[in-house]
């Protein structure tokens, strides 16, 4: 049954389904905003993070084409929250159309010219490709692909898209973090840092690790996620979703600006594991009280084995790179996920920690090796500080630094949605991106996918 329902204001807070609503009208009204966002298939929480701000030139209507159920009543109560908070509240008017043909009805009805999508990472693929062929721009949560089948079709889509001066990115979130800001930004000083290391594959140049929760808190709320989050054949396993990210930070810090191939990339070691959860977990993240048909296939010893756990060690231009994200159920009281990164410089190492000592917050500290401290408190004091107001230098009892950033610039991953969202609305108004973005994120899933490939082998 298909349905359709506008929503304006407080009215989303009353938002359900019904299968007594009106067809959605043939015909659209023109828009005179530039940008008019369609959102397909709303499956994951990412999906309505990135309206948690509103834009200039975007226009206020959201055009949303889904199938029924709970993620999309999740979508629209999370929009709710936005158009409903005391404090900087937002006006979006949502417009919905519910339908097992959603993604023909959007081609068909195209009310929009950018398509948002945060979903399901294995049919991922096949809503870009339909987007690109009806000359639709992208704008697309991570991961785009999951594996090796689907990179191939993604470079033919990236082939496609330029051909007809479309735009297709990717949310990449972590650019936006400010001590992996500040990481890049003293890697980028030769007196510093010197240059980046070869490193082996015991003691890479460049580390990135981070550890997830599948229960935690988002804008306040317990985070309620779909069941097939938990398959792998769908959201994708440890070497394909959130290595996304790492994968990306890597390339971003280490060859800034740079062009890169599939050609730079060795695969030299890959692997996966498991986090099992048992009933009462899978519950307490999804509301369900048994375990789906479609997930009995990953059950041992009565708990749901979930690979999303991957590690990868490869090189990139020679340098050697190591990966790995690690998913636990919860985090203890008062922590969250963390993140750790390590940059090894010949003059300098660049340590991102995120631990108890750092209250879980993530703390940028410097290790010289070769470089002078008067010339770190300059550049931090004196060319940082012009760019990143307030920032400042403090020596640790083990001889590190400290870079000190004032809270402000701790605004948290949900802000970054907004600020990754007006880089992609940057790119839309100049009509491309810099040379470097389609062909790194070619390397960049080529990099998870081929990692995938060597896992299972």
């Amino acid at each position: 049954m298909k349905s359709i329902k506008v929503f304006y204001g407080a009215a989303l807070a009353l938002f359900s389904v019904s299968c007594s609503s009106p067809e959605m009208k043939t015909e659209t009204s023109e828009s005179d905003s530039e940008i008019r966002i369609m959102t397909l298939d709303p499956g994951h929480f990412h999906a309505g993070l990135i309206h948690k701000s509103m834009y200039p030139g975007v226009d206020s209507t959201i055009h949303v084409f889904a199938p029924e159920g709970p993620e999309l009543k999740d979508y629209m109560n999370r929009l709710a929250g936005y158009n409903n908070r005391p404090e900087s509240r937002t006006a979006w008017n949502i417009e919905v159309y519910t339908g097992a043909d959603y993604l023909q009805k959007m081609i068909a009805q195209k009310p929009g010219n950018v398509m948002v999508v945060a979903g399901k990472n294995d049919q991922k693929i096949d809503y870009i490709r339909q987007a690109i062929s009806n000359g639709i721009h992208v704008y697309a949560d991570k991961p785009l692909v999951i594996n090796s089948a689907g990179f191939k079709e993604l470079v033919k889509a990236f082939g496609e898209a330029e051909s007809k001066n479309l735009l297709v990115f990717d949310i990449m979130t972590e650019r936006f973090e400010i001590t992996t800001l500040l990481q890049k930004e003293l890697s980028m000083i030769p007196e510093i840092f010197g240059v980046l290391e070869d490193g082996t594959p015991e003691n890479p140049a460049i580390t990135k690790e981070s550890v997830h929760h599948f229960f935690k808190y988002v804008s306040g709320q317990p985070l309620i996620r779909p069941d097939w989050f938990f398959d792998t054949a769908i959201e994708g396993n440890g070497l394909v979703d959130v290595t996304t990210h790492l994968v990306d930070l890597v390339q971003w810090e280490a060859f800034p600006g740079q062009v890169l191939d599939t050609t730079d990339v060795v695969m030299g070691a890959a692997k996966l594991w498991s986090t099992p959860l048992t009933l009462e977990q899978f519950q307490g993240v999804t509301g369900q009280t048994e375990f789906p048909e479609f997930l009995k296939k990953d059950l041992k010893d009565g708990k749901l084995e979930v690979f999303g756990n991957g590690e990868m060690n490869y090189t990139l231009k020679g340098k050697h790179a190591k990966v790995s994200v690690i998913w636990a159920y919860q985090a203890p009281e008062g922590t969250a996920d963390t993140h750790y990164s390590m940059m090894r410089g010949t003059k300098a190492n660049l340590i991102i920690r995120q631990g108890k000592e750092e209250n879980y917050k993530p703390a940028l500290y410097v290790k010289l090796l070769g470089s002078d401290e008067n010339e770190l408190t300059k550049a931090v004091k004196e060319s940082l500080q012009a760019k990143y107001p307030g920032i400042d230098l403090k020596k640790m009892p083990n001889g590190e630094f400290q870079v000190m950033v004032p809270d402000s610039y701790h605004n948290g991953h949900e802000a970054h949605f907004g600020q990754v969202t007006e880089k992609f609305l940057e790119y839309y108004k100049a009509g491309n991106m810099p040379d470097w973005e389609v062909p790194n994120m070619i390397v960049k899933y080529y990099t998870t996918t081929k990692a995938v490939e060597m896992a299972r082998e």
